[in-house]
C-alpha cells in the first residue's frame, strides 16, 4: 500500500524515522523472545497431547519431552568417573554456550523419576526389574525419540489449525532518499505503517483486511492536506472446485487424526518397549545363572580330577580315565570363561538398550528369578514323585505299544486361554489394527479431494479500498473502489490431476489390503504365541523330569565309581548332562515367563504406567467378565 510522502528540510522526519524503528524493533524483541515463544509452543502441544489422549485412549497423562539434567546416565558418569568424549555425553545443559544462543533459559531446571536410585561410586548400581524399567523410560534415546514424535505431531496440528484462525499482521517502512542535483540537497522521507489481519473460513471463504497510514502526517501534523490513511478489504469464495467444508479442512482432518496415530503408535510402542526390556533382563539374569552353573560344574570337575588323579596313583583308575578327568576340568574351565564373557557381554548390551554407559558398574537383581524357580522348582518336585512312582513299578515288556504322549492342558498357565478368545481380544484392542483402519478412511478421503481438483474452477472475488481525502485533515473516508470478478477455469488440461486421482484409487487399495495383511498377521501372532506357551510349559516339565534324572545319575555313578563298577567316563557324562538339564530348566521358565508377557503385548491388554511400569491384566477377570 503507497502512503503520502513529505520533505523534511530540518531533518525531523528522518528522527522520528529512527526513534520508530529502534522503538519498534525492542517492543517486538522485548515481547516476542525466544524463550516465551518455546513455553507457548510447550503449553499448546501439551494441551494438544491431553485433549487427543482422552480421544484416542479414554485417559491423560503427562508426556514431558524436555529430559531432564540428573538422569541416572549423567549420575553414572559422575560418580564412576566414565570416561566421555564431550560435553555432549551429560546434556544440553552442559554444552558451551556459543555467540547469539536465542533462549538462555534453555534447558529448563528438570528432576528425573529416576532420580531416587542412589549411585555409590564404591560399589557396583544394582538394578531390580521395576527400576530397570523405570530407567529405561527415563534414559533410553529411542523411548525420548518416540515422545518427540508425538510432541511434534502437536505440533503439526497446532500449525494446521492456525490456517483456520484470524492472522495478524503489523509493520512499518520508513525510506529516505537524498537529491543533490538540484540547486539545493532535498531529503525526501516516506514513513508508512500498515496492519491487517486474514482468516481463511471452513467453507473455503478466504477474508482479509488491512490498514495503512502516513506516519510522519500523523506525528508532525504537517501541512499536508489528508492523513494519507488507506483501507483495504477482500474476500474471495470458491464456488466450485476447492469448494465444500470437506475439501478446505481436509489438511486439517488429518492432522487431527495423524495426531490420533501418534498416542496410539507411542502406546504400542510402549508395550513393545516394557516387554522388551523385561525380556532382555530375564535373558541376563539366564546367563547369569548358567554362568553360575558353569561355576560349579567347573568345581566339580576340579574335585573329580582330584579325586582320579589320587585314585590313578592308587592304582584304582587307569591312566586314560584319569586324563579323561583332567581334559574334563580343562573343558569345565573353558566353559566357565566362555559363560563369564557371554554374561559381560549380554550385560553390557542390555545397559545400552536401557540408556545407560555400557562401562558403568551395573548388575542386576538375581533375586528377580525367584518367582520363576518357584515354578521351576514345583515341576522338578512333581518330577521327583514321578520318578520315584516309575522306579517302583516294573517296566512294561520291550516289545509293548509305543504310545506317545500328547501336549495337554493339564498345568496350563493362567494366561493359555482359548485361542478364539485370544484372537478376538487382539482384534478388538490392537492400536496398530484401528490405525489401520483409519488409514483407509484417510484414502477414502483423499480420493475426493482428488476427484475434486477434475472439476472445473470458480471463484468470486470482491475487494473494496477506502482513501483519507478529507481536505481538513481530519479522520474520516468519503467514498471507495469496489471491484467484483468471476474468474473461470476450464478443465481442459487435467493430466497432472488424473494421475492423482487415479493413484489416489491405488492408494486406497493399499490400505485396504494393508488391513487385511494386518489381520492375518495378527492371528498368525496369537495363534503361535499360544503355541508357544504350550511347548515352553511342555520344555519346562520336561527340562525339570532331565534335572531329576540328571541329579541320580550323578549320584548314582559317583557312588558306583567309589564303589568300582563304573568308569570315570560315565561319571563325566553324567556331570555334563546335568549342567545342560540345569540350564535348559532355566532357559525354560524363562521362555514360558516371556512368551506370557509378549501375549498380553500382542492382545493389547498389558497396560505401562507414565513410569513405564508393565500392569498385567487378570484373566480370571476377563472369563468372569465373558
Amino acid at each position: 500500500m503507497q502512503a503520502s510522502q513529505r520533505v523534511c528540510g530540518t531533518g525531523s522526519c528522518l528522527r522520528i524515522a529512527v526513534v520508530l524503528s529502534l522503538f519498534g524493533g525492542l517492543v517486538l524483541t522485548g515481547c516476542r523472545s525466544s524463550q516465551r515463544h518455546r513455553e507457548k509452543a510447550d503449553r499448546v502441544a501439551d494441551k494438544i497431547i491431553a485433549q487427543k489422549q482422552q480421544e484416542a485412549l479414554g485417559t491423560t497423562e503427562p508426556l514431558d519431552i524436555q529430559r531432564p539434567s540428573d538422569i541416572l546416565r549423567r549420575r553414572l558418569i559422575e560418580e564412576q568417573n566414565l570416561p566421555v568424549s564431550s560435553t555432549a555425553s551429560l546434556g544440553t545443559d552442559q554444552l558451551k554456550p556459543i555467540p547469539h544462543w536465542p533462549d538462555p533459559e534453555y534447558p529448563p531446571e528438570a528432576r528425573s523419576r529416576d532420580a531416587g536410585i542412589t549411585v555409590d561410586p564404591n560399589r557396583p548400581l544394582e538394578l531390580s526389574l521395576i527400576e530397570a524399567l523405570q530407567v529405561a523410560a527415563q534414559n533410553s534415546p529411542e523411548y525420548q525419540s518416540r515422545k518427540e514424535d508425538v510432541f511434534r505431531a502437536a505440533l503439526s496440528l497446532d500449525l494446521a489449525r492456525n490456517r483456520f484462525r484470524n492472522i495478524f499482521t503489523a509493520g512499518t517502512n520508513h525510506r529516505i532518499v537524498t537529491d543533490t542535483t538540484g540547486p539545493a540537497t532535498v531529503t525526501t522521507t516516506t514513513n508508512s505503517a500498515s496492519g491487517g489481519v486474514s482468516r481463511l473460513l471452513t467453507s473455503g471463504a478466504a477474508l482479509s483486511a488491512a490498514l495503512a497510514l502516513d506516519l510522519t502526517n500523523l506525528l508532525t501534523q504537517g501541512g499536508a492536506s489528508t492523513l494519507g490513511l488507506t483501507a483495504d478489504t477482500s474476500v474471495s469464495i470458491p464456488l466450485l472446485r476447492g469448494a465444500g467444508r470437506h475439501i478446505i479442512t481436509e489438511p486439517l482432518t488429518q492432522a487431527e487424526r495423524d495426531m490420533i496415530y501418534a498416542i496410539w503408535n507411542f502406546e504400542r510402542y510402549k508395550r513393545t518397549f516394557a516387554v522388551s526390556i523385561a525380556t532382555n533382563y530375564f535373558n541376563v539374569l539366564q546367563q547369569w545363572d548358567s554362568l553360575q552353573n558353569n561355576l560349579n560344574n567347573y568345581r566339580s570337575a576340579i574335585l573329580s580330577a582330584r579325586t582320579a588323579r589320587r585314585q590313578g596313583d592308587a592304582g584304582r583308575l587307569k591312566p586314560i580315565e584319569v586324563d579323561q578327568a583332567v581334559q574334563r576340568e580343562l573343558q569345565s574351565r573353558s566353559g566357565w570363561i566362555s559363560a563369564e564373557q557371554q554374561f559381560a557381554n549380554r550385560m553390557d548390551s542390555f545397559k545400552v538398550l536401557i540408556g545407560l554407559p555400557a562401562d558403568a558398574s551395573i548388575e542386576l537383581d538375581p533375586n528377580e528369578l525367584a518367582p520363576l524357580r518357584e515354578r521351576g522348582n514345583k515341576y522338578v518336585a512333581i518330577a521327583k514323585e514321578a520318578y520315584k512312582a516309575v522306579a517302583a513299578v516294573t517296566a512294561p515288556p520291550a516289545d509293548a505299544p509305543a504310545v506317545p504322549v500328547p501336549a495337554s492342558k493339564e498345568d496350563a498357565g493362567p494366561y493359555e486361554i482359548d485361542e478364539a478368545l485370544a484372537i478376538h481380544l487382539a482384534l478388538e484392542n490392537r492400536l496398530d489394527l484401528r490405525a489401520a483402519n483409519g488409514a483407509v478412511y484417510d484414502a477414502q478421503r483423499q480420493v475426493v479431494v482428488a476427484a475434486d481438483a477434475l472439476r472445473a474452477g470458480l471463484t468470486l472475488t470482491g475487494s473494496a479500498r477506502f482513501s483519507d481525502d478529507d481536505r481538513d485533515g481530519s479522520l474520516g473516508f468519503r467514498g471507495g473502489r469496489y471491484s467484483a470478478l468471476l474468474g473461470l477455469d476450464l478443465p481442459i488440461e487435467r493430466t497432472a490431476q488424473r494421475r492423482t486421482y487415479r493413484e489416489s484409487l491405488i492408494s486406497l487399495e493399499r490400505s485396504t489390503r494393508s488391513v487385511q495383511t494386518l489381520e492375518d498377521q495378527i492371528k498368525t501372532v496369537i495363534r503361535g504365541e499360544l503355541r508357544t506357551l504350550v511347548e515352553a510349559r511342555e520344555s519346562l516339565k520336561i527340562s525339570a523330569q532331565s534335572v531329576v534324572i540328571a541329579e541320580n545319575s550323578v549320584a548314582n555313578q559317583t557312588l558306583s565309581l567309589e564303589a568300582g563298577r563304573a568308569v570315570m567316563r560315565d561319571l563325566l557324562e553324567a556331570q555334563d548332562a546335568r549342567l545342560a538339564a540345569q540350564n535348559n530348566l532355566t532357559a525354560a521358565i524363562i521362555r514360558y515367563r516371556t512368551a506370557e508377557l509378549q501375549l498380553q503385548r500382542d492382545m493389547e491388554l498389558l497396560t505401562i504406567t507414565k513410569e513405564g511400569l508393565l500392569q498385567e491384566f487378570s484373566p480370571e477377570e476377563l472369563r468372569d467378565d465373558i
